[in-house]
């Protein structure tokens, strides 16, 4: 099956505009309509339903979306692999949440780098589904994650409890002035919602919400707020002053996973990041 077409098709599925879609592919609107077509009459079926602004993905188009994902996944990573077969160098792809990314693995992967020079290292963003689905189909080699997948197939070990600390842009001494002024809400995953929960009882509506602690940390050094930063992106902007620790305020820990699929044969790179990920220290 063409890789264009493939491509067009994820494009147009996740933009739900054949406009956007266009601009995102570098090609033209009608080049897209013309690729649905050929794509469509290649399989037998319609895979949108076309409404003026309204583009949905029909029962079909459900159904061939993670195929299409996971045969473009598969033939960027073979793609790559014969790449480096000229080289022997081995190739090992990570991936992180979000999240992830912001509180915990851009201060080591550095360290991973200049720890595996034999290795190709191929570093992502991806969502805890994903994650977990291109580890059970073995085009992705390690996860790391808040909240650990329950498969069999796949080994999951923990490698840090990360610190998650109530900070302010104002000198704040009580949990009323935390939540109440200003109070952005980061959202840790299901076990510190949990937690949150308990601790925001009664409180006024955050006044702002995200996925992404990153995010977070912008937004009030730039408009005044508090929120939950993980300790390790705090610790600079406190000595700075340019936020403060809310001692008054319970602070929370999230436990740092990685999963690996049992069948993988490069458990020797794979110990070895889980070794460099378990010294980093807040």
């Amino acid at each position: 099956m063409d890789k264009e077409l493939l491509k067009t098709f994820v494009e147009v599925s996740k933009t739900r505009h054949f406009g956007r879609a266009a601009e995102n592919l570098y090609i033209t609107q009608s080049a897209v309509s013309f690729r649905i077509r050929q794509l469509e009459q290649h399989l037998g079926v319609s895979l949108f339903t076309r409404q003026r602004n309204n583009i949905q993905l029909t029962a079909p188009g459900e159904r061939l979306l993670p195929h299409a994902q996971m045969l473009l996944t598969g033939m960027q990573r073979a793609r790559l692999d014969v790449a480096l077969a000229n080289n022997m160098r081995q190739q090992l792809s990570l991936a992180g949440t979000p999240n992830i990314w912001d509180a915990y693995l851009q201060f080591g992967i550095n360290q991973i780098v200049s720890s595996m020079p034999g290795v190709s290292l191929v570093a992502e963003v991806k969502t805890q589904q994903e994650s977990t689905r291109l580890l059970l189909e073995r085009t992705l080699d390690l996860a790391v994650l808040f909240d650990p997948p329950k498969v069999d197939e796949l080994i999951v070990r923990q490698v840090k409890n990360l610190s998650i600390i109530p900070v302010s842009t104002f000198n704040t001494k009580s949990k009323d002035d935390f939540f109440g002024k200003q109070y952005v809400y980061v959202d840790w995953g299901t076990a510190f919602s949990l937690w949150h929960a308990k601790q925001f009882e009664g409180a006024a509506p955050p006044y702002f919400r995200t996925s992404t602690g990153r995010i977070a940390l912008e937004l009030i050094l730039q408009c005044g707020g508090s929120a939950y930063i993980p300790k390790m992106l705090a610790t600079d902007l406190i000595e700075q002053q340019k936020l403060f620790h809310v001692g008054s305020v319970e602070h929370n820990f999230r436990e740092v996973y990685v999963a690996y699929h049992r069948g993988n044969d490069q458990s020797d790179h794979i110990e070895t990041i889980v070794n460099l990920l378990a010294s980093m220290t807040d």
